[in-house]
């Protein structure tokens, strides 16, 4: 499925976000809404490899270019609200998926509209990362960016050296994760402000969980994922084989073909 058009959508407090869309551009589909330290640039490769909707729209939340900034009101409930306007924009929507932080938003996107189907990638929930919110604070004061990248991935990824300084080494993909950090506190520490509800998707038809095996169980993905699974518990749980957190960039196309399996037929 190839990118047909990208979208601008006006949200609160006089931001945007942008959505691309694949396949084709006026049919209901799937709508997808990456992370953290993520934008919808990095996901066209799971978008090609999916098939089972029509159209694909894929969210570039606020915080990363071309959308636009946080806003000094941003919060969790920001987003939900600005996935709402995309929503509202694609209507019909068959399903939904998020991936990480976006898994969270999709889920409780979920508590406050009917949708068919939600699935989850990894979903994170708070307490998660809390623990580098003031190293992280001080690294955005003091716009050093390449702190908050190294921030991310060696104490919250749990990235070893060698992995970090590979990703050093390459100046695009290092840049990008530059840009991308720019809004990592801001969205972790909404992530940590308020306590989430005591179950999700409560309006979805049909909920999906995934967890990629080398996470399964083990901290800090796979305990996030069980405090999610326990809030969700009539969703049913599926294990992607060989994959951690980073399957979109990892193994893009098995994940394409995990979510064509789980989409709901007729």
């Amino acid at each position: 499925m190839e990118q047909t058009i990208q979208k601008r959508l006006p949200v609160g407090g006089g931001s945007w976000v942008t959505v691309d869309v694949y396949g084709e551009p006026d049919a209901p589909g799937l709508v997808v809404v990456p992370g953290a330290m993520a934008d919808a640039h990095g996901w066209r490769h799971v978008a090609t490899a999916l098939d089972a909707w029509p159209s694909v729209t894929v969210v570039n939340r606020r915080g990363r270019a071309p959308s636009g900034p946080l806003t000094s009101a941003y919060s969790l409930q920001a987003e939900v609200e600005d996935l709402g306007v995309v929503l509202d924009e694609r209507k019909g929507t068959q399903a939904l998926f998020g991936w990480s932080y976006g898994g969270l938003i999709a889920l409780l996107a979920a508590n406050e509209r009917p949708l068919r189907q939600v699935m989850a990638y990894e979903p994170v929930i708070r307490p998660f990362g809390r623990h580098v919110l003031p190293d992280l604070r001080a690294a955005e004061e003091a716009a050093d960016w390449d702190a908050t990248v190294e921030i991310v991935n060696r104490r919250v990824a749990g990235l070893g050296t060698a992995h970090v300084e590979a990703l050093r080494a390459d100046r695009e993909v290092w840049a990008a994760l530059r840009d991308l950090g720019r809004a990592a506190y801001g969205e972790l520490a909404a992530l940590n402000s308020a306590p989430p509800p005591e179950e999700l998707a409560r309006r979805a038809d049909r909920v999906d969980l995934i967890i990629g095996r080398r996470n399964h169980g083990t901290a800090p993905y796979g305990t996030s994922f069980d405090d999610v699974r326990q809030r969700v518990t009539r969703a049913e749980v599926h294990l992607l084989p060989g994959q951690g957190h980073m399957a979109h960039i990892e193994a893009p196309t098995e994940l394409g073909h995990l979510l064509n399996g789980l989409a709901v037929v007729g």
